[in-house]
């Protein structure tokens, strides 16, 4: 079992910043490859970013990259999504996602991110 739980998330202005954060734990969480996605109103959740525990394997969305920064902090068992030049688009509830090939995966609550104009 993982247990995930994020923070940061919040209202901005269009071109501002924004760090969300997840806490992890669980007995075998550090096996577990880490990302991110969001779902906006009226959409599918869509991926954002994944990273593995190492720091490796980091990858992300097309419509983030060069914007939205990945990155694990191993003595606090966060992962972190650094978001700057935030835009109106980017508003959506963000997810925290933990997977692993045959062991299925596990979601955070959810953290809402508003962008506004």
């Amino acid at each position: 079992q993982v247990q995930l739980v994020e923070s940061g998330g919040g209202l901005v202005q269009a071109g501002g910043s924004l760090r969300l954060s997840c806490a992890a734990s669980g007995r075998t969480f550090k096996s577990y490859t880490m990302g991110w996605f969001r779902q906006a109103p009226g959409k599918e959740r869509e991926f954002v970013a994944r990273i593995s525990w190492s720091g490796g394997g980091t990858e992300h969305a097309t419509s983030v990259k060069g914007r939205f920064t990945i990155s694990v902090d191993n003595a606090k068992n966060t992962v972190a999504l650094q978001m700057n030049s935030l835009q109106v688009e980017d508003t959506a509830v963000y997810y925290c996602n933990a997977r692993r090939l045959g062991a299925g995966q596990y979601w955070g609550q959810g953290t809402q991110v508003t962008v506004s104009s």
